[in-house]
């Protein structure tokens, strides 16, 4: 998983913009951000991490997507949200401890299979030898991981991840010396 900065206030005001007040435009920053940080890796293809048919209907559009389809535009990768959905709905991850954020969301993704024979798809993009899973914020690793898994169980076997934002350890969030805090950087 690469991330471009830490998750600190700024960072954390861009998302709460851009999921929450509907600033759509942010992605295109948030993307600019991300490009400056993240190597491009050539062949893959970008997945966003997809959202619950409620959530998206409650915001109107799922914030990964809008971010993976401004990297897409800036790596000149294609963009395959098709590729992976939320097969159930899981309660917002915020106030979980790092257990139950992996208990939410245990089994909350499918995939299409890489060859197209499992869950009736058409299959994903047959020469892309990695899949680069696209979120807003990596905290536990917990979503990312369940869905990585689900892509795994379809047969791609090569899985990364980008995250415009990472949060500090859970174990570290405890921190009071804003000394200790890392500055803002690839993490």
């Amino acid at each position: 998983v690469r991330s471009a900065v830490w998750l600190d206030e700024e960072a954390r005001q861009m998302i709460h913009h851009l999921k929450y007040d509907g600033l759509s435009t942010l992605g295109t920053e948030i993307a600019r951000v991300v490009v400056r940080s993240v190597p491009r890796v050539p062949g893959a293809v970008l997945v966003p991490i997809p959202l619950g048919p409620r959530r998206l209907h409650r915001r109107g559009f799922n914030q990964a997507e809008v971010v993976a389809g401004a990297l897409a535009r800036r790596w000149m990768l294609p963009l395959q949200p098709s590729l992976l959905r939320r097969q159930r709905e899981t309660r917002t991850q915020t106030a979980l401890d790092p257990a139950r954020r992996r208990q939410n969301v245990r089994d909350a993704f499918a995939a299409r299979s890489r060859g197209g024979r499992r869950g009736g798809g058409e299959g994903g993009d047959r020469a892309a030898a990695t899949v680069i899973l696209v979120d807003d914020v990596l905290t536990t690793g917990a979503t990312l991981v369940a869905a990585a898994e689900a892509l795994r169980q379809a047969g791609w076997p090569r899985i990364g991840a980008v995250t415009f934002a990472r949060a500090l350890p859970y174990a570290a969030r405890a921190v009071t010396d804003p000394a200790a805090v890392p500055a803002r950087g690839w993490r």
